[in-house]
């Protein structure tokens, strides 16, 4: 732990209106979002960092597709590696995608948060998704339990991190918005301060969450098809985060798709004429000279 990233932390907890002591009451904030976007390797950070966006987040799914691997096949000790690389990147704040924090009980929740914080983080994530397709989302006691313990080991490290508490119900086919307010809720009541639904389908859905969890900031998942909705409108009903999980990842993967398609079944090659020149990207990148400092 350094004070810079003391500074990070700071800077990540003004862009959400939180206090800047962990645990302390949150008082209502004026309306206004901030896009989120989700780097998934040290060149994609600095491209962001570069357009201007004032914090990043990991992508499990993005980091796992650079590895070769799908959504989830990644272990704790690579994840926690993978921070540290983002959060080195640039100078922005950084959080992470910790999944499910890489256990079912409580206990290694709360060590995932713990190691977490070493790798130069500044907030982090828990779900409630469990990886079993037989049950794919915790019961709900033990689910607020594991924020629990989260929340314990978050105001055990020594700088202010910002923790997210997420209900995947809409991700894993059980659509109730009123479990997923429940969850929510009591998750916030556990002391989780940032809380997070992926696929709610409607701006009205997110409006009931943001609402109902108010003054707690919310973070809302962009990026997913037909819930196109603009920052704007999120923002009109209560959002303060909009993230894209591993949107920009696909984005990216869906360009070299379809080259390799042109390539493949034309032989032609005018996707060139859209591809960005390597002396654009290099304005984002370190130079030689550089790296020792990065």
């Amino acid at each position: 732990m350094s004070s810079v990233q003391i500074e990070k932390a700071k800077k990540f907890r003004a862009l959400h209106k939180l206090p800047l002591t962990v645990g302390a009451p949150i008082e209502p904030a004026s309306p206004g979002a901030f896009i989120f976007p989700n780097p998934w390797d040290s060149g994609s950070a600095r491209i962001l960092a570069g357009l201007g966006f004032d914090a990043l987040a990991t992508t499990s799914a993005g980091f796992a597709f650079s590895l070769g691997r799908r959504d989830g096949g990644v272990t704790r000790d690579q994840a926690l590696a993978h921070c540290r690389v983002i959060a080195d990147a640039t100078d922005l704040p950084v959080a992470a995608d910790l999944e499910k924090c890489f256990g079912d009980d409580p206990k290694t929740v709360a060590e995932t948060i713990r190691l977490a914080g070493a790798t130069g983080i500044i907030g982090g994530s828990v779900e409630d998704a469990s990886g079993d397709d037989r049950r794919p989302i915790y019961d709900f006691a033990l689910a607020v339990e594991r924020v629990s313990a989260a929340v314990e080991a978050a105001r055990g490290l020594p700088f202010p991190f910002t923790l997210t508490a997420r209900a995947e119900n809409f991700l894993h086919g059980h659509a109730s918005l009123d479990d997923t307010i429940r969850r929510l809720s009591a998750f916030a009541s556990a002391g989780a301060e940032v809380l997070y639904a992926p696929g709610l389908p409607s701006l009205e859905a997110i409006r009931a969450v943001c609402q109902a969890l108010a003054p707690h900031p919310v973070n809302v998942l962009a990026g997913m098809k037909g819930k196109a909705f603009r920052a704007k409108e999120l923002a009109a009903v209560g959002v303060r985060r909009i993230s894209l999980g591993g949107c920009l990842a696909r984005l990216a993967y869906t360009g070299l798709i379809d080259a390799a398609g042109e390539m493949r079944e034309k032989g032609t090659f005018s996707f060139t004429d859209h591809a960005i020149s390597q002396a654009e990207i290099s304005k984002f990148m370190v130079a030689r000279s550089e790296q020792a400092e990065v």
